[in-house]
C-alpha cells in the first residue's frame, strides 16, 4: 500500500516514542473523513505543534481535492478524488461543501499555522459550493490576519454571485483590506501595510480591466489605505490610467476625483514621464506632476551641488556618520538618456509657464477694457454741458491766441480768471 511521506515526524512529549506520520496516514484512513478528525484530534492532544497539524490539513485538502492544490503536481497527488467518483453533480457538490466545512472546523487557531494562499484557495472554493456564511466569515477573518503573505494569483477569486457584475469579487477584497486595516497596529505593521497596499495596487490593475467595475468600487479600495501605507504611487497610478483606458466615459469631474488619490512625489521618474504625456488625465494633475518632478531636479541639483564641494574639500558634516560605499557609476548612455528627460520636462514645465502668462495677461488686458468702458460712459455725459456752458470761454481762448503777440498785464490777468472758471462750474455742478 503506497505511503505519504510527510517532511517532518511527530513527536509526542512525554514518550519515548518516535511516532512518524507516515505509520497512520496512509490511503486506506484517508478515505474517511470522520476517521481523518478524530486521529488528528489525537493528535493534537498529544500537543504537537500546530505548524505540524496545518501541514497535515494542507496535504491531505490538496490531495483529495484538486481544487485546493497549487496546480503543480496534481495529478500525482490525487490518484483517487472527488473528480473520478461515478456519482452525480449533486452528490459531489455536496460532498465538497461537507469537505470544506470539516476542513475549516479542524483548522488550528493559532495565525501562522495554515499559509494564507491555502486558505484563499479553500475560501475560493467555499464561494463556489456555497457554504455556510460562518465559515466563510471564519476564513476571511484568518486571511485578514496574514494578508500580507498573500499572493495576487491567489487573491484574483472570481465572483460566483449572479448578483454581482463584475468577474472578480472585489466587494470580497474590500472585505478582506477592511478587516486587516481593524487590526491592532501591532499585527498590522508598517511593513505588512506596505505589502497589501502593493498587492492592492497590483490587484486593482487586473480588475481595472472590466468595463462593469464601477468608480465607487474602484475609489473605495484604492483610498482604504493612509498615505504612509505606500511607498512609491507607481502601482496606484498604473492601475488608475488602466481604468480610464478601460471606462472611457468617465467624467472630468470622477477623472479629478481618481487623481487626487496620488501624491505626485511618490512617483518614479518613468511613471512621472508617463503622466506628463499622458492625455487622459486632467491637465491640473499634469502640472502637478511636472511641478513636483521640477522640484525633485532641483533637490538633486543641490545635492550635486554638495557632493562637488565636498569632493573639492569641503567636508560634510554628516559625512561619518553614514559612510556608505560609492553607488555604480552610470554610463554615458543612462546619462544622456536622463538629460534628455530632464531637459524634456523643463521643456514642458516653461511652455505651461508661458501659457499661464499668457492667461494673466488676457484677464488683466479685459479687466482693463472694463474699466475703461466705465469712465468713457460717464465721460460721455459730462463733456456736452461743458461744451454747452463754456462756448463763450472757446472763442476767447481762439481769440487771445490770434493777438498773443500783444499782450497786457491786464489781458493776462482776464486769461488767468477765466482759466478758474470751469473750477467754479465744476463746483456749482456738484
Amino acid at each position: 500500500m503506497k505511503k505519504l511521506t510527510l517532511p517532518e515526524s511527530i513527536n509526542f512529549p512525554g514518550k519515548s516514542t518516535h511516532f512518524s506520520a507516515e505509520c497512520w496516514f496512509d490511503d486506506t484512513c484517508i478515505l474517511d473523513m470522520d476517521y481523518f478528525v478524530k486521529t488528528l484530534s489525537g493528535i493534537k492532544a498529544k500537543g504537537v505543534r500546530p505548524e505540524l497539524i496545518g501541514s497535515i490539513i494542507t496535504h491531505y485538502a490538496s490531495k483529495w481535492l484538486p481544487d485546493l492544490s497549487t496546480g503543480e503536481g496534481s495529478e500525482v497527488l490525487s490518484p483517487k478524488n472527488f473528480e473520478d467518483s461515478p456519482e452525480s453533480v449533486t452528490a459531489l457538490w455536496m460532498k465538497k461543501r461537507f469537505f470544506v466545512e470539516t476542513l475549516v472546523g479542524i483548522l488550528p487557531p493559532e495565525k501562522d499555522s495554515i499559509p494564507c494562499n491555502f486558505l484563499l484557495r479553500l475560501l475560493r472554493v467555499a464561494n463556489m459550493v456555497q457554504v455556510e456564511p460562518s465559515y466563510r466569515a471564519e476564513l476571511e477573518k484568518r486571511i485578514s490576519w496574514q494578508l500580507d503573505q498573500a499572493t495576487l494569483k491567489e487573491l484574483m477569486i472570481p465572483s460566483f454571485s449572479h448578483t454581482c457584475g463584475t468577474l472578480l469579487d472585489v466587494e470580497l477584497v474590500l472585505r478582506l483590506v477592511k478587516r486587516f486595516m481593524n487590526l491592532d497596529e501591532a499585527v498590522r505593521s508598517g511593513t505588512a501595510q506596505i505589502k497589501v497596499a502593493k498587492l492592492v495596487d497590483n490587484y486593482l490593475a487586473e480588475a481595472a480591466v472590466d468595463a462593469n467595475l464601477t468608480l465607487s468600487e474602484f475609489v473605495a479600495l484604492a483610498g482604504a489605505f493612509p498615505e504612509h501605507a505606500r511607498a512609491t504611487d507607481d502601482g496606484l497610478y498604473r492601475a488608475i490610467d488602466t481604468y480610464l483606458k478601460a471606462h472611457p466615459g468617465v467624467t472630468k469631474q470622477e477623472r479629478k476625483g481618481l487623481c487626487r488619490l496620488i501624491d505626485s512625489r511618490k512617483l518614479s521618474p518613468e511613471a512621472s514621464l508617463h503622466a506628463a504625456q499622458n492625455e487622459r488625465l486632467p491637465v491640473r494633475a499634469v502640472i502637478q506632476v511636472l511641478l513636483s518632478e521640477q522640484t525633485k531636479l532641483n533637490n538633486n541639483k543641490q545635492q550635486i551641488d554638495w557632493s562637488g564641494s565636498f569632493i573639492s574639500g569641503t567636508r560634510s558634516p554628516n559625512a561619518g556618520i553614514n559612510d556608505q560605499p560609492p553607488a555604480r557609476c552610470m554610463s554615458k548612455r543612462e546619462m544622456n538618456v536622463q538629460q534628455m528627460e530632464i531637459k524634456r520636462l523643463k521643456e514642458d514645465v516653461l511652455r505651461l509657464q508661458s501659457q499661464c502668462m499668457a492667461m494673466q495677461a488676457q484677464i488683466e488686458k479685459l479687466q482693463e477694457k472694463k474699466r475703461g468702458s466705465s469712465f468713457f460712459s460717464w465721460k460721455k455725459i459730462i463733456v456736452p454741458s461743458l461744451v454747452k456752458h463754456d462756448k463763450f470761454g472757446e472763442v476767447d481762448r481762439e481769440t487771445d491766441v490770434g493777438f498773443i503777440g500783444r499782450q497786457t498785464p491786464v489781458d493776462m490777468k482776464t486769461r488767468l480768471v477765466r482759466g478758474r472758471a470751469p473750477n467754479k462750474w465744476r463746483k456749482s455742478l456738484s
